[in-house]
């Protein structure tokens, strides 16, 4: 039984980010978090990494945008109840894009890189430049690939 007894919150580019479970509390297997992402929030660019990721959206609706083995970029929405596995090394976002806030549960297996880089976005200051934050990520093993299409 964990003894993490007050979550921690990091707010990320007007999304916020609770940890229910650390890296650090599994030996960095995995990182449990809750996100509750504004209208109109969720990374602004398609991008990749090595833990694979698991979203259950609890309320509202998020849409998830992910790329086949040929580039090709799918979208699809889902809301409260849905489950959506977003597999390691996968091009993808996910984005809010109704009028009205949306929460999920998201699991990151393994969760030590994005678990570090949760918490170095949630440091970035105010007016930080696309440039900035593709070379924060690019040092926590994520890759920013291109703009969502369309």
């Amino acid at each position: 039984m964990s003894s993490h007894t007050a979550p921690d919150r990091i707010v990320v580019g007007g999304d916020e980010v609770v940890v229910r479970v650390s890296s650090a509390e599994t030996g960095g297997a995995l990182l449990a978090i809750d996100v509750r992402m504004h209208a109109g929030g969720g990374p602004p660019a398609l991008h990749r990494h090595a833990p694979a990721e698991v979203y259950r959206v609890e309320t509202g609706e998020l849409t998830f945008y992910d790329a086949d083995a040929g580039g090709v970029v799918r979208r699809a929405t889902h809301g409260p109840g849905d489950v959506v596995h977003i597999p390691a090394g996968r091009e993808h976002t996910v984005r809010n894009e109704s009028g009205s806030a949306a929460t999920a549960s998201v699991t990151f297996v393994p969760g030590g890189a994005m678990e570090r880089f949760v918490r170095a976005a949630g440091r970035v200051p105010e007016g930080a430049t696309m440039e900035d934050v593709v070379a924060l990520a690019a040092t926590h093993g994520v890759e920013i690939t291109r703009p969502l299409p369309g």
